[in-house]
């Protein structure tokens, strides 16, 4: 095909989309499920109607090929499990008796069985179900899911490609299950797998399939040798099949790099590139490779993670450099639509012409559908889009919302020395243990306590005027009260106000920031149904006024015990919002860094002696290239020593990551120069506990032994036997005991016992410290 007939057929597609509905109407039908109160008929028939609105919605904006399978109850990894029948034998008679309530108790567990790790996927903020493999593992075929999805979407008339998690990806991404050595290698079960996925192949086929989508994220990564030829295996033999579909192969998030040559050279009929994220190495990579002759080329042009409008001008050079580099040339966003809001029309209280800056799902499936249409039909066809969207870019550009030149020059100014403490680490921990007096082995817990539904109603209630800000703050400090009263009775020894009057652990900060946008509804999914409002970070930033210090202070009114301030670190803040494109991010976090400094050291003046600073995000934004990771973490650690490192020796700094492979950055932990860190380590079995000792980590840290990601209760026991694990690893003198995480998700009276017996666990370990 010559580049002028490439363009005529070009198309617009997209890889996936948000799953939750206008109204979170997925969520709201699922956690009904689960407290009984919609069955599964119910839950099953709301699934199908956001199926058809979501496919509706994207066959009437323009787009020309739907995507199924991409939606999911939970997880789309998990879903790859079922399909492939890698089901925990612990699970696997739940999922027997009953198929749904088995597959959420892979995703939550029960008060009796553990549910799957969960991990972010990539350097996104969602979390996936990790597979657990081993060597007995034995792969089924269960294509039920996905061949049905197709089968409605056919049965409406659209032209639909299925969209699988690839094998290698699906490999790559597991881990080897419970007492399974730890060298075990999931990708020696490829020869296994493959077999499962030609038959889904077949079935989909069967059911009216073209194409399907194989989507390889993992490869975008630096992939060993062993890790390519198994690349080469996987898509020459499922290349070979007959009985198959047409194959895509898609990647995303980076440049495919030294895997492009393996696939260009594979049997398959298109490949699926990301050109937002390292654009030009990838054209450079595909040209070096003779392109794709003969082949489909899914051109990721519009930015599939992000919120900004799209340069339509730009996109369409890229998407006409490519046409001479492969047989046909579609359009999509960069990857799967699931990482941004659904709509931005639906936001009434941002500005309108600040308003047009942003592209939510709905208009970047507007923006693809114009420049496949520029694309195939030439420039004239969108030239009105094309004036608007160089004035919407010109407005941004020129905004005094993006500049403050005090913002600037004080970021500017800053040196080394503001970047370390006073004192070392030896020096500063003899201070605080003196000051605070806290016994070995000492209990706290992350930060939030349950956000209940009256705390909800309190906060809507001000919102529509019900109740005034004196009514609302009345609520605000009797739930502070309750909350330190439960930790004094429970025996916790550092406490935390419970963050009752906080809607979000970034949103609440952006909305108290300057350069930042709120949402009313840009929810996004991070993991089953726990959804998040990203703020929009649009320009320089600072902070007006305290944010925390009013409520630390009255919380710490109430009791002689020591509450911790609370904050959310710059990285963080960065990660888990929509953060601006027209500067690098270390000169973002570098603002960000500098405005929380003012927040700890006014949290200090007023008497808090120990902040936790959260850096959870700083693992999920380790660049996916190792070539590109130095000079990230650079400023990242440097963002967070920034914003810590004016408080006095005898104030003692934490900080928290959780949900992350935190083994690729104990360096940049250390490098953090925190006093102690709490992290996730209950679903891995303390493995963050062996990474820390491997590294020789000299500093206290609290691997966390409860869960909180799952309704389940740990016992006293199980607790204790997970901080005996951890003294393996940690000295007692170094080793804090706390939870996974926050417990803003969970109820109350799985919080309650959860903390009765992580203090119990404590006071067990202590004791049998005490008699050996």
């Amino acid at each position: 095909m010559t580049p002028k007939s490439a363009a005529a057929a070009a198309r617009a597609t997209v890889y996936g989309y948000p799953r939750q509905g206008k109204g979170r109407e997925l969520k709201k039908a699922i956690e009904g499920y689960w407290k009984g109160r919609v069955d599964a008929d119910a839950l099953r028939t709301t699934a199908t109607e956001l199926r058809r609105t979501n496919w509706q919605q994207l066959t009437d904006a323009g787009i020309h090929e739907v995507p199924t399978g991409d939606f999911s109850y939970y997880d789309h990894v998990l879903d790859t499990s079922v399909m492939v029948g890698a089901i925990p034998e612990r699970h696997r008679t739940a999922v027997e008796l009953h198929a749904l309530d088995g597959y959420f108790a892979m995703a939550r567990g029960t008060q009796d069985v553990a549910p799957l790790e969960m991990t972010k996927w990539f350097d996104t903020n969602y979390h996936y179900l990790v597979p657990e493999l081993g060597p007995d593992t034995v792969f089924t075929t269960n294509s039920t899911k996905q061949v049905a999805e197709l089968k409605e979407a056919l049965a409406l008339g659209l032209t639909a490609r299925p969209v699988l998690v690839g094998p290698v990806t699906y490999l790559l991404l597991a881990k080897p299950a419970p007492g399974v050595s730890a060298d075990f290698d999931p990708l020696t079960l490829l020869d296994r797998l493959l077999p499962v996925y030609a038959e889904v192949l077949a079935d989909l086929r069967a059911a009216g399939a073209e194409w399907v989508q194989l989507d390889e994220p993992a490869l975008v990564q630096d992939r060993t040798p062993a890790e390519l030829n198994a690349t080469t295996r996987t898509y020459r033999d499922l290349g070979a099949l007959t009985d198959r579909p047409k194959l895509l192969v898609a990647s995303y998030f980076d440049r495919l790099g030294e895997a492009l040559p393996v696939l260009a050279k594979a049997p398959v009929e298109g490949l699926a590139l990301d050109f937002t994220e390292s654009a030009a190495a990838n054209l450079d990579d595909l040209a070096a490779v003779g392109g794709l002759p003969g082949k489909r080329l899914i051109a990721g042009v519009v930015n599939g993670r992000n919120v900004w409008v799209n340069d339509l001008t730009k996109s369409l050079a890229t998407l006409g450099t490519l046409l001479g580099l492969a047989g046909r040339v579609d359009v999509a966003a960069s990857c799967s639509l699931l990482h941004v809001p659904l709509d931005a029309a639906a936001e009434r209280d941002i500005e309108p012409q600040i308003l047009r800056w942003l592209a939510f799902a709905r208009q970047k499936t507007a923006e693809i559908v114009t420049l496949a249409k520029g694309l195939a039909q030439g420039t004239d066809t969108i030239a009105a889009e094309l004036a608007a969207n160089r004035a919407d870019l010109a407005s941004r550009a020129g905004s005094a919302l993006t500049r403050d030149p005090a913002v600037r020059a004080r970021a500017a100014a800053v040196t080394d020395t503001d970047t370390r403490r006073s004192r070392p680490y030896d020096e500063r921990t003899t201070a605080q243990r003196a000051h605070l007096g806290l016994p070995p082995l000492p209990t706290t817990t992350i930060g939030s306590f349950p956000q209940t539904a009256e705390l909800r109603t309190a906060r809507a209630d001000l919102r529509a005027r019900r109740i005034d800000t004196a009514g609302y703050e009345e609520r605000i400090k009797a739930e502070i009260g309750e909350v330190i009263s439960f930790q004094e009775k429970t025996g916790l020894d550092v406490l935390v106000h419970g963050e009752p009057e906080r809607n979000d652990m970034v949103q609440y900060f952006a909305e108290q920031l300057t350069g930042y946008l709120a949402t009313q509804h840009g929810w996004v999914q991070s993991y089953g149904t726990r959804y998040v409002r990203p703020p929009i970070l649009a320009g320089d930033l600072s902070r007006p006024e305290p944010m925390t210090v009013r409520w630390t202070t009255y919380a710490q009114s109430l009791t002689s015990r020591p509450v911790k301030g609370m904050l959310t670190g710059p990285v963080t803040m960065l990660a888990w919002s929509f953060v601006r494109d027209d500067q690098p991010l270390g000169d973002t976090a570098r603002q960000v860094a500098l405005a929380l400094r003012d927040e700890v050291n006014d949290l200090e003046a007023a008497g808090t002696s120990v902040i936790q600073v959260d850096e959870p995000a700083l693992r999920e934004t380790l660049p996916l290239r190792a070539a590109d990771r130095e000079a990230y973490l650079a400023w990242a650690t440097e963002a967070f020593r920034l914003t810590t490192a004016g408080v006095r020796p005898e104030t003692q700094v934490h900080t928290h990551m959780c949900y992350a492979e935190f083994g690729d950055i104990v360096q940049a932990i250390d490098d953090l120069d925190a006093d102690v860190i709490s992290l996730e380590a209950a679903r891995s079995h303390m493995q963050v506990a062996r990474e820390l000792a491997e590294h020789g980590y000299p500093r206290e840290a609290g691997p966390g032994v409860y869960d909180i990601h799952s309704p389940r209760v740990p016992s006293t026991a199980e607790a204790a036997a997970l901080l005996r694990k951890g003294l393996e690893a940690i000295p007692a003198e170094r080793l804090w005991v706390n939870p996974d995480c926050g417990l803003k998700t969970r109820g109350w009276p799985e919080t309650r016992a959860s903390l009765e017996n992580l203090v119990a666990a404590a006071r067990t370990v202590r004791e049998e410290l005490a008699g050996s």
